[in-house]
C-alpha cells in the first residue's frame, strides 16, 4: 500500500468542516491539541481560530509549510501565495459541493427544464446506440479462429 494515499492530521492540513456551523468551510489546522482536538483557523473564509474536534473535520490532500500557531495575518500571506482557494476550486470533491448546493437551490420549473433536457440527452444517445448495432449486425461475421495442431 502508498503511504501517500493518507491525510495525516498535522499543522498546515487543509481540512473542511463537515458539520456545524462552519459545515463546507475550509481551515487551516495551525496546532495540534491532543488525539482528540486541533487549533483551527481560516482567515480567507471566515472561520475564527478555534478548537475543533477531529470528527469535524475532513482533510484533505493539500497542505500549507506553515509554522506551529502561526498568526492569522502569516497564514493568510501564505494561504493567498499558494492560491490555496482556486486549487481547492479546482478539485472534484469542491465541484461536487458546489453542483449539489446548485441542485438544492433549483425551483420546480428548473427540475422539470433539466428532467427535460436529461430526457433529449438519452434519447439521442438511444438512437446513436440503435444506429450503431444496425450497422454491427449487416457487417460480416468474424472468422473463426482455426487453431493449429502442433504435430
Amino acid at each position: 500500500m502508498v503511504l501517500s494515499q493518507f491525510h495525516f492530521v498535522e499543522i498546515g492540513r487543509v481540512a473542511l468542516f463537515a458539520y456545524g456551523p462552519d459545515k463546507g468551510k475550509l481551515c487551516v489546522i495551525v496546532d495540534v491539541i491532543d488525539q482528540n482536538r486541533a487549533l483551527v483557523d481560516g482567515p480567507a473564509t471566515g472561520v475564527k481560530r478555534k478548537q475543533v474536534n477531529y470528527k469535524s473535520l475532513h482533510l484533505t490532500q493539500f497542505k500549507l509549510n506553515i509554522g506551529r500557531a502561526m498568526r492569522t495575518g502569516n497564514l493568510l500571506k501564505v494561504w493567498n501565495k499558494e492560491s490555496m482557494q482556486s486549487k481547492w476550486d479546482a478539485t472534484s470533491w469542491a465541484k461536487k459541493i458546489a453542483n449539489k448546493s446548485l441542485r438544492k437551490s433549483l425551483s420546480d420549473f428548473d427540475r422539470f427544464k433539466l428532467m427535460k433536457a436529461k430526457q433529449a440527452r438519452n434519447r439521442l444517445i438511444a438512437i446513436e446506440c440503435g444506429k450503431l448495432k444496425k450497422q454491427a449486425k449487416k457487417a460480416p461475421a468474424k472468422p473463426l479462429r482455426v487453431r493449429k495442431r502442433k504435430s
